[in-house]
């Protein structure tokens, strides 16, 4: 049974036990200015885990996720990595304790090829890793036949790709993807879902909003539902797609 908005988020779905913790997100309040968007959203993502976000449109899913990076303003709770708070931090901070993020729009350099672009990702290291950039080409080989590219001038998917590469330089334990496939071509979307799940299953926790939330809670390990900024539900993904009461108000029936 789903866990509802009235109880502790890292209660039930088999995760009350675990000590792994990676991203510990409670009683967060947070917006944009003077406008409060999240009221009271707690979350957590565990080591090595696959999480989506899913809700209604305004449901202030990008919101947490930007919150976690320090893009919006925090108004109250706190935000832990690893043991760390790193509540109210820049995100030039945020990149140095382990976590990658990859916005939904204007994602790339798009005057810069693929390989700069790349490079980009390693800004804050003195020199740019080339095993890092090896990696990156073994997991998405349309980049490397289009590394001297501009990335302006590729496909919607293929911009996507290298925007996650990018975010994969540094190696971060937690990748934030916003709605990774919006925008793609209906025979694309697939083909990402699948390239994330091999980041995870290469080690890489996923924080994940998707507007695609039936593909997405099938893949994923848990999801959150969000409504009003606030906390819905909180389940298993598998869990969340047969719950009737989730399944008719958020997912379309």
């Amino acid at each position: 049974m789903s866990v509802d908005a009235n109880t502790d988020a890292t209660s039930g779905a088999g995760v009350e036990d675990r000590n792994d913790v990676l991203l510990r997100v409670r009683n967060l309040d947070a917006g944009y200015g003077d406008l409060q968007i999240l009221t009271d959203v707690d979350m957590d993502v565990f080591d090595g885990e696959y999480v989506t976000i899913v809700g209604p449109n305004g449901a202030g899913k990008s919101t947490t996720m930007k919150s976690v990076f320090g893009l919006t303003a925090h108004m109250g709770g706190s935000v832990q990595f690893q043991d760390e708070d790193i509540t109210g931090r820049r995100p030039e901070e945020i990149i140095h304790v382990g976590i990658g993020y990859v916005p939904q729009n204007d994602n790339v350099f798009p005057t810069l090829t693929v390989e700069e672009n790349l490079e980009m990702g390693a800004y804050i290291l003195d020199e740019v890793p080339q095993d890092a950039i090896r990696a990156v080409y073994d997991r998405f080989p349309i980049l490397e036949e289009r590394k001297h590219q501009k990335a302006g001038t590729m496909s919607g998917g293929q911009q996507q790709m290298l925007a996650m590469g990018r975010a994969l330089m540094l190696d971060p334990d937690l990748l934030l993807l916003d709605e990774p496939s919006a925008g793609l071509a209906p025979d694309l979307v697939d083909e990402m879902f699948d390239k994330i799940d091999e980041i995870n299953e290469a080690g890489t926790a996923i924080l994940m909003v998707e507007q695609n939330a039936k593909e997405a809670l099938r893949r994923c390990d848990r999801g959150y539902v969000l409504a009003n900024g606030q906390n819905r539900y909180m389940d298993r993904g598998s869990a969340l797609l047969e719950d009737e009461q989730v399944r008719q108000d958020f997912l379309g029936g």
